[in-house]
């Protein structure tokens, strides 16, 4: 499975939607995330990739997060990052 349908799968599940709904290009904002939501799509993520994403909770999601696709990449980013260390 890729990351990007890893992604797409935990974002589905937190809106508890099926997976279908979800594409690369998806908005999370209009696909209904709130603040909460993204804290807790930030923890599934950690626990699921074992890495940690940089986030500030008091601050609204931050512009490398607006879709899917930017979730995934920057997931890909930082599961580089961890791999050459």
């Amino acid at each position: 499975m890729s990351v990007l349908e890893q992604v797409i799968n935990i974002v589905a599940k937190q809106l508890d939607k099926d997976p279908s709904e979800f594409a690369e290009s998806t908005d999370l904002q209009e696909a209904g995330f709130e603040s909460l939501d993204v804290i807790e799509m930030i923890f599934n993520l950690e626990d699921e990739f074992k890495i940690d994403i940089p986030f500030n909770a008091n601050e609204t999601a931050p512009s490398q997060m607006r879709s899917v696709g930017d979730i995934a990449r920057l997931v890909e980013t930082l599961l580089a990052g961890k791999a050459a260390k």
